[in-house]
Order: structure tokens, then C-alpha cells, then sequence
């Protein structure tokens, strides 16, 4: 029998629906296979770092009824590169800084699967991702919010525009329409 690799994961986590939606995405996933995980979280996101340390708590809880462990997790906090309601002209400023500190961490921790969901702050990481992922194999999963029927996120419209994912789902058919290269994978959450 052929031994499991396991997936350096990187997530990147939102304020709000974001992180519910993702996190609702990971109780899917085999969280043996893709380990050892990294949450990223905006610095200004009170709550990411403690629903992601909550979740991971209640796996390890889950899996050690069964006699196992889960490798470790981390935490990465990262500046905004845009608040709600701030200018697109000063958001140059702010995305600049949130992408020398994404280049930082992705470079760290080098992730072999990016699993992103929209917030703002998925941006400077997939860029790093991508850039740096020429030389270490990344691959960017994008899904886009259910909230999402008829038009895509700014940060989806980015990735999609840019060809910055490697898969990007859409959880409407109507969307999909609109968004041929991407996937209908129906309702997720």
C-alpha cells in the first residue's frame, strides 16, 4: 500500500460568513491529509483566530477519541489591504504593506494547497501564492461565497480576471453561466 503525502494547507480566513463558510468547508476535508495547517487571519478580524483555534480544538478532541493526534496549527495575522469604506487610492498603500507581509508568510510556511473564500485579505496571499508558487508547486483553490448569486466578489472578480486560481467554484448555476471557466459545485454550506 502507497503511504499518504500529506498538504502543507494554508487558509485564509474572513471576518463574518467568510470564515463560517470555510471553516464548514474544512469539517469535509481529511484533516490528516491536508496538515499542518495555517490559518491567516486579518490583523483587525477579532474573531478568525479564535473560531480557528476552536475548530482545531474540536478536531483534535474528535480524533483523539479515536486514539490519534493532529499535527499542530498556526495562526498568521496579516494587515487589511482594505478596510470597509476606505478609498481605492489609499488602499495602494495598504495593499503594499498587506503584500510584503503576505510574500513573508507564504515564503515561511510554503503551502502546497491555498484554500481562500473571498475576504479582502485573500488577495496579497494569492498573489505571493502565485508568484512564489511557480517555484514550490502551489495551487489556489477559490470558492466563491453562497451569498454570491449573480456577480462575483471584488476578490473574486480579481482572481478570476487574473487567472490567479487553479480551481475556482461558484455555488450558483446562474453564476456559472455568467463565468464559464468556472465550476458549479452546488450548494456547499
Amino acid at each position: 500500500m502507497e503511504a499518504r503525502c500529506n498538504v502543507r494547507t494554508m487558509i485564509v480566513l474572513g471576518s463574518g460568513g467568510h470564515t463560517a463558510e470555510l471553516l464548514a468547508l474544512l469539517e469535509h476535508m481529511d484533516m490528516e491529509r491536508y496538515s499542518p495547517r495555517t490559518y491567516i487571519v486579518a490583523s483587525t478580524d477579532r474573531m478568525g483566530a479564535q473560531k480557528a483555534t476552536a475548530f482545531e480544538v474540536q478536531k483534535q478532541v474528535s480524533i483523539s477519541a479515536q486514539g490519534e493526534t493532529l499535527p499542530p496549527f498556526k495562526v498568521c495575522m496579516i494587515p487589511r489591504s482594505r478596510e470597509v469604506g476606505q478609498s481605492y487610492l489609499t488602499s495602494i498603500w495598504t495593499t503594499l504593506v498587506a503584500l510584503w507581509v503576505a510574500f513573508s508568510i507564504v515564503y515561511r510556511e510554503s503551502p502546497q494547497l491555498l484554500l481562500v473564500n473571498g475576504p479582502g485579505t485573500c488577495i496579497p496571499i494569492c498573489l505571493a501564492a502565485r508568484l512564489l508558487g511557480f517555484l514550490r508547486g502551489t495551487r489556489i483553490v477559490y470558492t466563491e461565497s453562497i451569498a454570491r448569486v449573480s456577480s462575483l466578489s471584488l476578490s473574486g472578480k480579481i482572481l478570476y480576471h487574473l487567472r490567479l486560481a487553479d480551481a475556482f467554484f461558484v455555488q450558483w448555476h446562474e453564476l456559472q453561466k455568467r463565468f464559464p471557466r468556472s465550476t458549479c459545485c452546488g450548494r456547499l454550506f
